[in-house]
């Protein structure tokens, strides 16, 4: 991208306001792992993140091992805490809506399955929840693979939740992808779309 995802615009918000506004209020402690310019992030995340979110910063010095080094760490710092699972954010997924977190959280309440994904048109997206019965075989899972690995391994028990909200596959990562998610937001807002409502 060139830039700090975290920090990209959308809207009046922040890729990283917009994910914490999604979480708010339906997941507990809400963990959010810097790496690359931690110092800028953090001091968004101190100016732009309501203390409402009770939002944990944890430093990843590792950063560069990729997306798993980051989990590890979020992961480590849950474990005296009673959670029952880790709803798993991207920051270049910033199209997630209240409502599908809700619909995740609540499969996972009715079928306890270790993994819960949404799905859009039967193609799997973000957020994952993942159970917390894995967080050891997260924590054991080779950089090399992930944590795709570890839900592979668990394939039969993975529930997919389909929604009509094409924000779970919204994956930023050129500067083309940025701009069009951003023409597609102004359309949406010119349209009266509800804040808070997915891309």
């Amino acid at each position: 991208m060139g830039r700090d995802k975290a920090l990209l615009p959308l809207g009046p918000q922040t890729f990283l306001e917009r994910i914490a506004e999604a979480l708010a209020g339906e997941v507990e402690p809400l963990v959010i792992v810097v790496g690359h310019h931690a110092a800028e992030i953090e001091a968004e995340i101190q100016q732009k993140i309501p203390a409402r979110f009770a939002a944990r910063v944890l430093h990843n010095p590792d950063y560069k091992l990729g997306q798993l080094s980051s989990l590890w760490v979020a992961l480590r710092a849950l474990e005296n805490d009673p959670v029952s699972a880790a709803l798993v954010c991207l920051v270049d997924h910033p199209a997630i809506s209240k409502q599908v977190v809700r619909a995740l959280l609540e499969r996972f309440r009715q079928t306890g399955a270790p993994v819960v994904i949404p799905t859009h048109h039967g193609r799997r997206g973000h957020p994952v929840l993942l159970a917390r019965s894995l967080f050891p075989e997260l924590l054991a899972a080779p950089l090399e693979q992930g944590a795709r690995a570890v839900v592979q391994r668990h394939a039969p028990e993975v529930e997919l939740v389909e929604t009509d909200d094409e924000g779970v596959l919204l994956d930023i990562d050129r500067p083309e992808d940025f701009e069009r998610l951003r023409e597609r937001w102004a359309a949406l807002s010119r349209a009266g779309r509800p804040r808070g409502e997915p891309a």
